[in-house]
């Protein structure tokens, strides 16, 4: 089977053929049809200095199960799944505990013919979601649920400014909103971003390259009931000034680094709530599942690349000008 493995920040990506590992206890062996990138391997891949004989990298994925260890319902072969990277969460909803892990790194990932993993982190496939669509939700969409529903808690017609419109996670933020009848407002530094996301549903955007952007934002929508960010960066002291009293922001990213120095007096005085977010449980992939499932979404794609060709994938993220998700086509 192909592997594509990461040694190190300092080595480039390899493709291996390795041996079809085998299944035990209550593991299955999927056989990969599509995954995903994400900006997570990005990360990885710049920030790791050394992963030993290498990791497979790969965090999102779907495929049909082929075989399954001792432990495994042979009903469930031939399946067509999808699969929650989300490992090890842990008893407490509110956050994660010390065990957690994403898929992809420390344990290997999907960005191969094969994957090996227990069976309580595979789910049947959407039915209206081709392999290609399914790939894009796990890592991306879980983030979103979580961030929109659990944390920030979003009510019908509320106003929620969404920044750094373009990225899978942010754009699934977008659709949840939308079909949740939220007002749905967002940033991009790109016209072309924010014209296709009002194609999609946003009532208005901004240019975050604008040094006037926030004005127009606020003029537009008087404030906002929550604020979902991606990018941290030295504009999230802007997004204080953007909340409405009682307001909610919700972080997940950090594309555009550390936050700068923060009005405490907006904080406290705007009784504002703030939030990290990474990731979900169980329970809250299975309720995006029945989301997606319930209200016929489908993900927007940007691009698709062979596994062959995982670094002209790698180098299209880097460039930062996809719409959508970036999908490696394995089988």
């Amino acid at each position: 089977m192909r592997a594509v493995f990461f040694k190190g920040n300092n080595h480039p990506l390899e493709i291996r053929d390795i041996k079809k590992p085998k299944p035990v206890k209550d593991q299955v062996l999927v056989k990969m049809k599509y995954a995903a990138l994400n900006h997570r391997d990005l990360w990885i891949m710049s920030e790791q200095t050394n992963a030993g004989d290498g990791i497979i990298l790969g965090s999102d994925g779907t495929g049909i199960i082929e075989s399954g260890g001792e432990d495994v319902d042979p009903m469930l072969y031939g399946m067509e799944v999808i699969i929650n990277p989300s490992l090890n969460w842990g008893n407490n909803p509110v956050v994660h505990g010390d065990s957690f892990k994403i898929l992809g790194y420390p344990d290997n990932g999907t960005f191969s013919d094969y994957l090996l993993i227990s069976k309580k982190y595979i789910f049947e496939k959407p039915e209206h979601l081709s392999f290609s669509e399914a790939a894009a939700v796990p890592l991306s969409a879980l983030t979103a649920y979580r961030a929109l529903f659990s944390k920030a808690r979003l009510r019908p017609g509320e106003k929620v400014l969404i920044t750094g419109i373009g990225g899978s996670a942010a754009l699934w933020t977008m659709q949840f909103a939308v079909h949740y009848k939220a007002n749905v407002f967002i940033t991009s530094g790109k016209q072309e971003k924010l014209e296709r996301a009002k194609q999609l549903g946003a009532t208005d955007g901004f240019n975050y390259k604008d040094p006037n952007w926030t004005e127009a934002a606020r003029k537009a929508a008087g404030g906002f009931d929550i604020i979902i960010d991606t990018a941290g960066g030295p504009d999230f002291s802007k997004l204080f000034e953007l909340a409405m009293p009682g307001g909610r922001i919700v972080n997940f990213g950090r594309t555009a680094g550390n936050v700068g120095e923060i009005n405490l007096r907006n904080f406290y005085s705007k009784q504002l709530s703030l939030f990290g977010t990474t990731m979900g449980t169980r329970d809250e992939f299975l309720s995006m599942l029945d989301f997606i499932e319930g209200r016929n979404i489908k993900p927007i794609i940007d691009s698709e690349f062979t596994l062959e060709n995982i670094q002209q994938a790698i180098d299209h993220m880097k460039q930062e000008q996809q719409f959508g998700k970036i999908i490696l086509k394995i089988a």
